[in-house]
C-alpha cells in the first residue's frame, strides 16, 4: 500500500513537471507568434485595423468552413468580439462548441473581431470604437442578401465596448449577445463581489496612470489578470495545480490548452487603461448616459433598437449578476420607459458557471450559446420590453418538439423592472459611496499628475519599462521552467520513462482518500482566508466611504442625489411626448399584416410566454399568401409597432382592427383566420380565455371578409359568406 502509494506520486511528480515544462515551452512559442491568437478555426483577414483612419491593433478575419457546408446567402452573419482585458485573442472560437462553432452549425456566416499584443500608439478607446463601426459596415457590404443586420456577440470587456459602439452606430446592428459583461460597475450583492471595491480602496485612479507611467505608456495587461487571479486564491495558488497533479494521465491537455489563453498576456495604452478606469471602473458612466465622444455623440445604451441579450451567471465573481444588468435600473424607471425606447432585453442568469465558462465551456456553448444562436430570429422579434430566457431540454413529452432544433427549447418570459430591480438590489446609500470614492479619485488623480507625474516621466525609459514586464510574477512563472533551463532535458527523458512503465495507485489505496482530504482542508482554508479579506475590504470601504464627512467634502450629502437619472432629463421627457404623439397617430395606420400581428397580440394577451415552437409557426405570417411577402426585416418592425401600440392605446388599437382589415381582400383575411387557428394549438392547448379570444377575433375576421366581399360582388355576397364561415379547429394538429 505505502510502496503503491510512493511510486505514483513519484511518477505524478514527474509527469507534473513535464507538464509544467511543456506549458513553458508552449508560452514561448505563443508569444512569438505574429498573431498570437487561440482560435480553433481556420480564418481568413478581411480587414485590419492598421490601415485606418484612425488605427489600431484590432482586425477582422472571416470563419472559413472547409469542412462543413457553406453558410446560407441569406443568413445574417454572427461577428464575434473578443475581449481585450489582459488576454490574448481567440476565447470565443476556444473550442468547437463555442459561440463560433454554434453559428456555423446554425448555418451563418461568421466573422471575428480580434487584436494584436501591442496596442498602436496614441490608440484610444474611441478609435476602437470607430474600427469596429467600420468592420460591422464591411460586414454588411459583403452580405446583400442577408435577412437581417449582423449578430454581434461581445465577451466580458468586449461586451460594454460593444454596447458603447452600438449606442453610437446602432443601424448597424442586429441582435447583440454580451456574455459576462459589466457594465453597471457599482452594483453588486453586498457581502459577495469585493472586486468593485478595489478602486476606492487604492484611492482611485492615480494607482493606474502610476502604472501606465512606469510601463513608459503601456499598461501591462498582466496586471489585470493577476487581479482575476486574485480573486479566488484557493485556485490560483492550490486547486488549479493539485487537480493537474491528481489527474495528471488524463489532464494535461486540458490544462495546457486553457493556459495558452490565460498565459497570452497583451497590452493596452495608459490612455486606453486610464479611460476605462476613470469612466467606467470607478466613474460608472456608461450606465448612466454620462459619456460623450469627442464629435459629441451621448453614448445613451437607450439608443440601441437591435434586441441586446444579456448572458451572465450567478457563479462570476468577476462579473456577477448586478454588473450585467445593473445599468436597465441605472437608465429606465419603469417599464413604459423601455416602451417609449422600443427596447428589447432578454437576460439570461446560469446559476454556478464560472466567468470563463460563461463563453468557453462545452456544456454551454451546447446549450446556451446554441439556443441563442438557433433562435436568433425569434430574439430579433420580441416586441419591446424585459424578457427572462429559459431553457428546458426536451423529453419524450415535449408536445411539438420538431419545431425546437436541438436537445432544448427556448421559450422566453414577459419579465419587468421590478424583477430587475429584485436581481440587482440597487442602493442609494451604496450609489453615495461609490460617487464619493469617485470624487476622492479625481481629487487623489489630480494630485498625481500635478507633483509626482513629471518625476516619475522623467527617470522612466524603454528599458526600464521593459524590465519591469519581464519581471512581472505572471510572466515569471511561465518563463522560469522551460526547455533553457539546465534540468529541463532531465525531466523529460525522465517522464518518457514514467510514461512507459506507468503504475498508477489503486482507487481505493487509503492513502489518496488521505490525499485528497489533504487537499481539501488546504482548499478550505484558502478560502476563509479569501472571504475574511473580503469581508475586511468591504468593511474598510464602507468605512471610508460611508463616513458622513468624506461624503460632505465630496459633495455628497444626504440631500444630495449621487447621480443623475436620465429618465428625469429635459431630453428625456421632449422625447416622451414627441413618441406619445407619434404612437396616437399610428394607431389607426396599417393593413392585413398590422391586424394579424395585433390579433395574435389580443389572443395571447393573458400569455406571458413566448416559445420557440409557436414562433417559428408564427413566421409563416411573412409567406406571400398572407401579406404579400414582408421579409424579415419588414415584418419584424410590424411585430415591435403593433406591440407597442397595443402597450400604448389597447382599446384604441383593437378598436381599429376592422378599419386595417377594410383594406385587404377577403380571401387573404379568411387565410390569415385559419393562420391564426393553427398558432393557437401550438406548442399546447390553448386556455379557456385564449379560446374565447380567438372566436372573438375570427368573428372580427369573418365580418370583414363579408363586407368585403359584399363591397366588391354584392349579388354573391350571401352565399359566399356563408360558404366560407370559419369555425375554430380544436384538439386537431395544425396542417
Amino acid at each position: 500500500m505505502l510502496g503503491d502509494y510512493a511510486r505514483d506520486s513519484w511518477q505524478r511528480i514527474v509527469l507534473y513537471a513535464d507538464v509544467m515544462r511543456r506549458r513553458g515551452n508552449q508560452y514561448q512559442e505563443h508569444m512569438a507568434e505574429k498573431v498570437p491568437n487561440v482560435l480553433d478555426f481556420p480564418a481568413e483577414v478581411v480587414m485590419t485595423g492598421l490601415e485606418l483612419e484612425r488605427p489600431v491593433n484590432y482586425g477582422l478575419v472571416r470563419i472559413l468552413t472547409p469542412d462543413s457546408p457553406d453558410p446560407l446567402p441569406s443568413k445574417r452573419p454572427f461577428v464575434v468580439v473578443d475581449p481585450r482585458a489582459g488576454h490574448g485573442p481567440g476565447i470565443g472560437g476556444f473550442k468547437a462548441e463555442s459561440e463560433i462553432g454554434v453559428a456555423l452549425r446554425a448555418g451563418h456566416p461568421c466573422y471575428f473581431i480580434g487584436f494584436l499584443p501591442n496596442p498602436v500608439p496614441g490608440q484610444t478607446v474611441e478609435d476602437v470604437m470607430h474600427a469596429e463601426a467600420i468592420f460591422l459596415e464591411k460586414v454588411i457590404a459583403l452580405h446583400p442578401d442577408s435577412e437581417g443586420k449582423p449578430v454581434v456577440i461581445g465577451n466580458c470587456q468586449a461586451g460594454w465596448q460593444i454596447l458603447m459602439t452600438a449606442a453610437m452606430r446602432p443601424e448597424l446592428f442586429g441582435p447583440i449577445i454580451v456574455a459576462g459583461a459589466p457594465v453597471s460597475y457599482w452594483a453588486g450583492w453586498h457581502g459577495r463581489n469585493p472586486m468593485r471595491y478595489s478602486g476606492g480602496l487604492m484611492g482611485g485612479s492615480w494607482a493606474t496612470a502610476l502604472a501606465g507611467d512606469l510601463g513608459n505608456g503601456l499598461f501591462d495587461g498582466a496586471s489585470l489578470v493577476q487581479n482575476f487571479e486574485k480573486l479566488n486564491p484557493a485556485n490560483t495558488l492550490w486547486t488549479k495545480q493539485y487537480n493537474l497533479y491528481a489527474n495528471i494521465d488524463t489532464e494535461a491537455p486540458r490544462y495546457l490548452e486553457f493556459e495558452k489563453y490565460w498565459g497570452g498576456h497583451v497590452f493596452l495604452n495608459a490612455v486606453e487603461m486610464q479611460y476605462i478606469v476613470d469612466n467606467l471602473f470607478i466613474g460608472n458612466r456608461l450606465a448612466t448616459a454620462e459619456l460623450i465622444t469627442s464629435e459629441g455623440v451621448r453614448l445613451d445604451l437607450r439608443n440601441i433598437r437591435s434586441p441586446i441579450v444579456v448572458f451572465c451567471s450567478k457563479g462570476d465573481n468577476i462579473t456577477p449578476p448586478p454588473q450585467a444588468l445593473g445599468w436597465i435600473t441605472d437608465l429606465y424607471r419603469d417599464d413604459h420607459d423601455v416602451l417609449l425606447h422600443d427596447q428589447t432585453i432578454v437576460y439570461a442568469v446560469h446559476d454556478s458557471v464560472g466567468h470563463l465558462g460563461i463563453f468557453v465551456s462545452g456544456k454551454v456553448g451546447h446549450k446556451e450559446h446554441q439556443k441563442f444562436a438557433s433562435n436568433i430570429d425569434l430574439i430579433n422579434l420580441l416586441p419591446a420590453g424585459i424578457y427572462e430566457a429559459l431553457i428546458v431540454e426536451k423529453t419524450p413529452d415535449t408536445p411539438n418538439a420538431d419545431l425546437a432544433s436541438g436537445d432544448y427549447v427556448l421559450s422566453v418570459e414577459r419579465r419587468n423592472l421590478d424583477d430587475v430591480r429584485a436581481i440587482v438590489q440597487p442602493s442609494v446609500e451604496n450609489d453615495r459611496k461609490f460617487a464619493t470614492a469617485a470624487r476622492i479619485s479625481e481629487v487623489n488623480l489630480s494630485l498625481y499628475r500635478s507633483f509626482v507625474q513629471p518625476w516619475v516621466r522623467a527617470v522612466v525609459t524603454p528599458q526600464s519599462a521593459r524590465w519591469l514586464q519581464l519581471m512581472h510574477p505572471l510572466r515569471i512563472s511561465y518563463e522560469r521552467w522551460t526547455d533553457r533551463n539546465p534540468l529541463a532535458a532531465l525531466v523529460a527523458k525522465e517522464a518518457e520513462k514514467v510514461r512507459e512503465h506507468r503504475q498508477p495507485a489503486s482507487p481505493d489505496n487509503p492513502l489518496l482518500a488521505m490525499q485528497a482530504a489533504f487537499s481539501g482542508a488546504v482548499t478550505a482554508g484558502l478560502n476563509s482566508w479569501r472571504d475574511w479579506r473580503d469581508t475586511v475590504q468591504e468593511q474598510t470601504f464602507d468605512l471610508i466611504y460611508g463616513s458622513p464627512l468624506l461624503q460632505a467634502l465630496a459633495g455628497q450629502g444626504p440631500d444630495v442625489t449621487p447621480r443623475p437619472h436620465p429618465s428625469v432629463s429635459p431630453e428625456h421627457l421632449e422625447y416622451v411626448r414627441c413618441e406619445t404623439r407619434h404612437m396616437d397617430d399610428d394607431v389607426n395606420q396599417g393593413a392585413l399584416a398590422e391586424a394579424g400581428v395585433r390579433a395574435l397580440f389580443y389572443i395571447y394577451r393573458f400569455r406571458m410566454i413566448a416559445d420557440e415552437r409557436r414562433v417559428n409557426l408564427a413566421l409563416k405570417l411573412i409567406q406571400p399568401q398572407y401579406t404579400g411577402g414582408l421579409g424579415m426585416e419588414t415584418f419584424r418592425r410590424t411585430v415591435r409597432q403593433q406591440s407597442r401600440l397595443m402597450l400604448h392605446d389597447f382599446d384604441g388599437a383593437m378598436a381599429a382592427l376592422p378599419l386595417l382589415l377594410s383594406r385587404a381582400k377577403p380571401d387573404a383575411i379568411r387565410a390569415l383566420a385559419e393562420w391564426l387557428q393553427q398558432v393557437l394549438l401550438v406548442p399546447d392547448a390553448p386556455t379557456p380565455d385564449e379560446e374565447a379570444s380567438l372566436q372573438q377575433m375570427l368573428d372580427v375576421f369573418e365580418r370583414a371578409a363579408s363586407a368585403q366581399a359584399k363591397h366588391a360582388a354584392p349579388a354573391s355576397a350571401p352565399a359566399a359568406a356563408s360558404k366560407s364561415k370559419t369555425k375554430p379547429v380544436k384538439n386537431s394538429s395544425p396542417a
